[in-house]
């Protein structure tokens, strides 16, 4: 199965309670760097030719008939599914070249999705995040069926403090991978956030739903818990959120987040005692 980047492990591990602030991470992941994995624990390697694909002729072609658009409404390039947008002949154009180019290169559009997903989550982790949409935008135009660029989308949103477009971008990753526990936690995650910023109940019952989903899946993860005691934190439920963080506690004790329990414990004595 292929292990995606975990953000809360990485600096979300508990959302800043009531706070402007906005982490720096998201979606994190024990990827290994030397290959690139993809889904089903299948592995690919890349040929030089590949790399072709992202460079060069079709790569300059996309990024220049994007500049007329880009001077009124933004670069489409960068914007989740390149901003769902009517395109000129000229953006098609390059499509159709970037496509034939692909085609020439790898032996499926399924494989070169992968490839272009697996350079955009490179991008993320080195902070360059227009150039990681864009890597995700070029996955989907590949493959509307990896959950990867939508999820890349969605961690890049959600990164640029777009909470909107990050749930929308996670909930159709979700929508073609509808048993992935990680995703389900990730869509919770910045449900949360978003959450702290409208307090609207239905975004908090969703989130609520996707945590209870996710520990159905796996059971043994701490991450789903830990969620679900902020949750329940964030409900002014107090003693369930007590419980929660002590089954996560009974998972993983090196995960939890000392500055989350602190919180946790101005607003209720620990009821096990474990915690002063």
């Amino acid at each position: 199965m292929n292990v995606r980047m975990n953000l809360v492990q990485l600096g979300l591990v508990a959302l800043p309670l009531l706070s402007v602030a906005q982490p720096k991470q998201l979606i994190t992941s024990a990827r290994p760097s030397t290959a690139r994995t993809v889904s089903h624990t299948t592995t690919v390697s890349v040929p030089k030719q590949n790399a072709q694909a992202e460079t060069a002729q079709s790569q300059t072609k996309i990024d220049a008939v994007a500049k007329p658009a880009e001077e009124a409404v933004g670069d489409p390039n960068t914007l989740p599914l390149f901003g769902e947008r009517a395109k000129t002949a000229a953006q098609i154009d390059a499509e159709i070249h970037f496509l034939n180019d692909c085609d020439r290169n790898f032996a499926t559009r399924t494989e070169a999705s992968e490839f272009f997903a697996n350079r955009g989550w490179d991008y993320v982790m080195d902070g360059q995040l227009d150039t990681a949409a864009h890597r995700f935008n070029l996955a989907w135009l590949l493959n509307d069926r990896n959950p990867d660029a939508y999820w890349g989308l969605g961690v890049v949103s959600y990164q640029k403090d777009r909470l909107p477009d990050a749930i929308s971008m996670l909930k159709r990753g979700l929508a073609v991978a509808d048993s992935n526990a990680t995703l389900m936690t990730d869509l919770a995650t910045v449900q949360l956030k978003y959450f702290q910023e409208n307090l609207n109940p239905d975004v908090l019952e969703e989130a609520d739903q996707h945590l209870q989903r996710a520990i159905a899946l796996n059971p043994g993860g701490a991450t789903p818990y830990q969620k679900l005691s902020l949750l329940n934190y964030l409900k002014a439920d107090y003693p369930s959120a007590w419980a929660y963080f002590h089954k996560a506690r009974a998972i993983d004790l090196s995960g939890l987040d000392l500055s989350y329990l602190n919180e946790l414990l101005a607003k209720m004595p620990d009821p096990e005692g474990v915690f002063k």
